[in-house]
């Protein structure tokens, strides 16, 4: 394909795209998938923070996207929000029996970005790790709604419709997890590097 027909895919909807690839185009897939697959696998791997799990769980997501494709209709929920839903029970599925059969031990979370120095990974893995540990131990709307807010980036109303509330109730929990968040993790700050004035 041309990179002006590339250009044209990336204009449209995701729900045009997907409605292109119910009538036969790969290109249309090829463009969906390069534009949500990251933010599919990002909300997968917070929530399983094991990159393996979040790749299954991310391939799991677009293949009953493809199935669904010839009975979508662009009256119904976003693609993104429809996505978001499946990846949401996938996950809650795999960490279910994941309980089952696997030590909390074996729950390793990689560094996010491999090029910092070796102690300076450590202690941002050491960081990142008492951030999802807080964040787990919030009430589940709670957690959830945060997750989408702060570490999906999702919007207030994208959130208020993913979690079927008001506006208004997602922003009250966000609110209520990030003074928890603060309050657990306050008493951390040591052990976690932020007494250096150096460390951002």
């Amino acid at each position: 394909m041309s990179k002006d027909n590339f250009q044209s895919l990336d204009a449209l909807t995701d729900d045009a795209l997907l409605i292109l690839f119910s009538n036969g185009s790969q290109s249309a897939a090829q463009e969906l998938t390069r534009r949500l697959m990251p933010r599919v696998f990002a909300q997968a791997y917070h929530k399983l923070r094991n990159r393996s799990d979040a790749e299954d769980v991310t391939q799991e997501a677009f293949m009953k996207l493809w199935r669904i494709a010839k009975e979508w209709k662009q009256d119904q929920a976003k693609v993104s929000t429809w996505l978001y839903r499946v990846v949401e029970n996938a996950c809650i599925d795999r960490m279910r029996r994941n309980r089952s059969s696997s030590a909390i031990e074996d729950m390793v979370i990689e560094p996010a970005d491999p090029r910092p120095s070796a102690g300076q990974a450590l202690q941002n893995q050491s960081r990142v790790n008492a951030l999802y540990d807080a964040i787990d131990a919030l009430p589940d709307r709670q957690a959830t709604a945060l997750r989408m807010r702060h570490l999906e980036e999702k919007s207030n109303i994208e959130i208020a419709q993913i979690m079927d509330l008001s506006v208004d109730a997602v922003e009250s929990l966000v609110s209520r997890a990030k003074r928890t968040l603060t309050a657990q993790l306050q008493g951390q700050k040591t052990a976690l590097g932020y007494q250096d004035d150096s460390v951002q």
